[in-house]
């Protein structure tokens, strides 16, 4: 951890933090999802430094330490991708890989569908290409589905407020370490889904922990459920949902995204390929959502075979 270091960088008024690894001519911009912040590319970041690359991981706006929007209840996923175009004019990158976690995948592709130019690749752990369409996958889960819940307005806002920020993390981390798709009775919170006494997968330590709660003890929640949760139906703005850059799907086949109706057929039939051609798919057997973190040797090593192949 020693070899990160942290600056800011105002962009629209907000101060956005950045951590940073490597001096390399090769940048990788490392995109997190949710519950995550920056720390989460840990591994990644001093592999990638440590494989002769630069290595950039912003927090979002109102993620972390970046600062949070005027009102995080207008928040967009285009606000996040101003943000990265901002932050790669502010330090003078022509061209970058983006390598996404999560609904981090949203980002990453919008900002290659939009600026190809300034895109080496795309890599993305847990989440694929997702076309509208196949967001309506959610129309076939029932009430107590966890994006539902986190979509209603006040409803998360309520739920986590019980806890502290650090319970909120522990308790999201150890749902989504699942195989299943978390779904709370009618009568039950997500929240509850998690016994106060279950232990944290055996990746995460107490002072990873430490780390995350401290810092969304800092932000809060608001941004955090705007995007991605309440934005899932924002427009690509483009024309044509095809990506022209190489890409990489990371998928653990013990993640629970799987599980969403359709998603499994969508990525092992091909149809992803529909949008982006030049997509290359590894799964890893025992991989959950949190495979980077889980086995960060194995993926490290994938990540850095598919930037070597296309420097």
């Amino acid at each position: 951890m020693d070899k990160i270091h942290h600056s800011f960088i105002n962009v629209q008024g907000l101060n956005l933090h950045i951590a940073e690894s490597g001096t390399g001519p090769n940048v990788v911009v490392f995109l997190h999802g949710f519950p995550e912040i920056w720390y989460t590319w840990r591994h990644q970041m001093v592999a990638a430094a440590n494989a002769g690359f630069r290595a950039i991981a912003p927090d979002y706006r109102g993620y972390g330490l970046s600062d949070p929007p005027t009102q995080p209840e207008k928040a967009t996923y285009k606000d996040f991708i101003n943000d990265l175009l901002a932050i790669l004019e502010h330090l003078r990158l022509a061209k970058v890989f983006l390598v996404a976690k999560d609904f981090g995948a949203r980002p990453a592709y919008q900002f290659a569908l939009l600026h190809p130019e300034r895109v080496a690749g795309v890599v993305t752990l847990g989440v694929p290409f997702m076309p509208p369409e196949l967001a309506q996958f959610r129309q076939n889960l029932p009430e107590g589905f966890y994006i539902l819940r986190w979509q209603e307005p006040g409803r998360a806002e309520a739920d986590f407020g019980r806890l502290d920020a650090k319970t909120v993390v522990k308790k999201i981390y150890i749902l989504f370490s699942r195989s299943e798709i978390p779904i709370a009775a009618e009568n039950q919170e997500i929240m509850d889904l998690v016994e106060a006494s279950t232990s944290l997968p055996p990746w995460f330590t107490e002072e990873d922990l430490a780390e995350y709660g401290a810092l969304y003890e800092k932000s809060g929640f608001q941004t955090a459920l705007q995007v991605p949760y309440r934005k899932f139906h924002e427009d690509y703005e483009v024309a044509e949902l095809k990506v022209k850059v190489p890409a990489l799907l990371i998928m653990g086949d013990q993640d629970y995204v799987l599980r969403f109706p359709g998603m499994e057929e969508y990525i092992r039939n091909g149809k992803v390929k529909d949008f982006v051609p030049d997509l290359e798919i590894v799964h890893l057997p025992e991989g959950t959502h949190f495979v980077h973190e889980q086995l960060p040797e194995q993926v490290n090593q994938i990540i850095l075979n598919f930037l070597n192949k296309h420097v």
